[in-house]
């Protein structure tokens, strides 16, 4: 394009030019200082406040084929200045791990004509912009983009949905204080299951009843084509349900005894409570080998996904049946009662995660016992169960000569779950299950020191059980925990805490000993464990080698962590190197168990062959102790509380 210089130009025609350009450039400007001042403009710290009206929310969730929830929401607004939120702090996640780049699409308008926005500089959660004088609504749509590598939130047959990633906040109030109107449009044909209560239903879209935005980030939904409710309602009890989606119809069936175990969990649990903090309990629970499985606690519902043959391999399926217990028990532990330092007033304000190994590691405690109790494992599947736990702890967890386990509850933060070099160095987040051996021998102790006339189960109703019926969050403190503790057996608890999770090197295996049992390791697997080496939803290996050779391997003989300081570290051997051939024959796990079983006799080192970063290269392992598998033995002339502390309470 030509431009014309304004100096060749008619004098009438000039001044126009000039009056335009003008006008340009003070609306430039202008536009330039709005930008400049939403650049630079904080977002308001929450008020204990109620924010003034309600914010309709809708989600089209019809899209399953694409992975694409489209969001509308309409929020009642004041003139001036406004930071709208999405969600970075999840409770659950215990990190800021809200799907920011999963949001595309956002738009908003008023009175149909669109808003600029911008994001702010220094947090790119939270999005600036100026309502102008006269608007009393704003609207805002965007789209949430569902992994479509992995992990799926929604498949061609069922959903998980939370809320959390599909909705922007206001900022400047607790989220306790912000009231939402839900609705969300289905796939044709499918069914939900929410602890949110619908208030009416048009076609295949479910308006739910207002809502605080706290709670209803806190109930998410679960809907897929094949749907079953299951009535797990104790005797007497507030209503608890059971609402399963699956991959298809066979995978819903349930035997008379699998119901019966899974109605047991919830009579264990409010037997061992005394209580329950919530109106009504759903299991969120998905069959799938496609979406990705989870386990996701709420107040009055959890998130709960497993492999879709749950039911129909249910004797092939120890490993993971502990899920729905470890997730029920955080509606008391996580939920009702939680950590000071994990309670915020909106999604965007950090979490705390130092009583993690109360919080998770009590609840990996009480997960096991429940699970036992209620008689979804056997009591030799459950010490099975937890002898792997206790032999990863005695070899296979070196990275507590340099951190302690509340070090380990920055975890969250840290490492956002993702795949470590070396895990047994690293560590990962174990204040879960080095968490729940501390809080066996915190019951060994109890039991000891009051002659077994209580336990840890007193401590469970006196400090989670208060205020039946009540869903009011109640936070504590490392002194409210040793206080509720001393008032079960007089002893130094701060001591006794602090000897094992702010010191290095802590005596995880004394809870064992203590009631009545210890660790050996033999050259034959337990069945426990060759189900949770077999099974397709194992979160981190299918053979394990690490108490022997010191390999955990996947599929296709990849290895994916290695003991450090074990006999294959010391080798030479990487993570993430493939193991092609032992001994000059091909791998297999038959081969590689041959190899170290041989090695005892024969003083040749074990030779792998490894392939990594497209080189080959053999390293000789010199180990000759052979396989090695952990078991739990009875301590003779010790009273068995192990037993006791699994048996089903009356």
């Amino acid at each position: 394009m030509l431009r014309a210089s304004s100096a060749a130009l008619p004098a009438a025609v000039h001044r126009r030019f000039s009056r335009l350009a003008l006008a340009v450039l003070l609306a430039l400007a202008a536009g330039a200082a709005g930008a400049q001042q939403m650049r630079t403009a904080e977002v308001p710290p929450p008020q204990d406040t109620p924010y003034p009206g309600t914010v309709a929310l809708h989600v089209d969730a019809s899209d399953n084929a694409q992975g694409i929830f489209r969001v509308r929401e309409s929020i009642p607004v004041k003139a001036g200045a406004l930071t709208l939120l999405y969600p970075q702090w999840i409770p659950g996640d215990h990190s800021p791990t809200g799907p920011i780049a999963m949001l595309a699409g956002l738009r908003l308008s008023a009175n149909g004509k669109p808003l600029a926005w911008m994001r702010d500089k220094y947090d790119v959660y939270a999005f600036h912009l100026d309502v102008p004088a006269g608007v009393a609504s704003i609207d805002a749509e965007f789209q949430y983009l569902s992994p479509r590598d992995g992990g799926f939130e929604i498949t061609d047959r069922m959903m998980d949905m939370e809320w959390s990633k599909v909705a922007l906040y206001p900022a400047g109030h607790y989220t306790r204080g912000i009231t939402f109107a839900p609705s969300l449009t289905l796939p044709h044909g499918w069914r939900l299951g929410s602890a949110l209560e619908p208030a009416s239903q048009s076609g295949d879209t479910v308006t739910f009843k207002p809502v605080t935005f706290n709670n209803l980030v806190d109930s998410p939904v679960y809907a897929g084509q094949y749907f079953k409710r299951v009535d797990l309602t104790p005797s007497g009890g507030a209503p608890v349900h059971m609402d399963i989606v699956a991959d298809a119809p066979k995978y819903l069936e349930m035997t008379p005894g699998q119901l019966q175990a899974h109605r047991a969990l919830v009579v264990q649990a409010t037997t061992l409570f005394g209580s329950h903090h919530y109106d009504h309990y759903d299991f969120l629970f998905s069959l799938s080998d496609q979406l990705g499985g989870n386990g996701t606690e709420h107040h009055q519902s959890s998130e709960d996904g497993l492999g879709a043959d749950y039911f129909t391999a249910w004797s092939e399926a120890a490993p993971g049946r502990d899920l729905l217990a470890h997730e029920y028990t955080h509606s008391w532990n996580g939920k009702f009662r939680r950590p000071a330092d994990l309670w915020t007033p909106n999604f965007n304000v950090p979490m705390g995660d130092s009583l993690l190994w109360v919080y998770e590691g009590q609840t990996q405690y009480w997960g096991f016992v429940l699970t036992a109790r209620s008689g979804l494992w056997s009591p030799q599947e459950f010490r099975d169960a937890l002898a792997m736990v206790a032999a990863n702890y005695e070899r296979n967890r070196g990275g507590f000569g340099w951190r302690t386990i509340e070090d380990t509850t920055n975890d969250p933060t840290v490492a956002r779950r993702s795949g470590l070099p070396y895990r047994s160095w690293q560590m990962s987040e174990e204040y879960y299950s080095a968490g729940q051996m501390m809080w066996l021998s915190v019951d060994a102790k109890i039991r000891t020191l009051t002659h077994d006339s209580k336990s840890l189960d007193d401590f469970a109703r006196a400090f989670f059980g208060v205020d039946n019926g009540s869903y009011v969050t109640r936070t504590y403190t490392f002194d409210d925990v040793v206080a509720a503790l001393d008032g079960v057996a007089k002893y130094d608890w701060a001591g006794f805490l602090r000897a094992r999770v702010d010191t290095l090197n802590p005596p995880l295996g004394e809870g064992l000993e203590g009631t009545g049992w210890k660790l050996v390791y033999t050259d034959q697997e337990s069945a426990y464990e060759k189900q949770y080496n077999s099974r397709p939803e194992s979160p981190r290996h299918l053979y394990n080698y690490a108490w022997s050779i010191g390999l955990t391997m996947a599929k296709g003989g990849q290895i994916n962590d290695v003991r450090w300081n074990g006999p294959a570290f010391k080798a030479g051997v990487s993570t993430g190197a493939t193991l092609v051939a032992v001994n000059g024959q091909d791998y297999s796990d038959d081969a590689l168990k041959s190899a170290i079983t041989a090695a005892r006799t024969d003083k040749a080192p074990i030779k792998l062959l490894l392939k990594f970063q497209g080189g080959y290269r053999t390293v000789a392992v010199d180990y000759h102790d052979g396989l090695q598998y952990p078991h739990l033995v009875r301590v003779a002339g010790t009273p068995d509380y192990l037993s006791e502390i699994i048996a089903a309470r009356k």
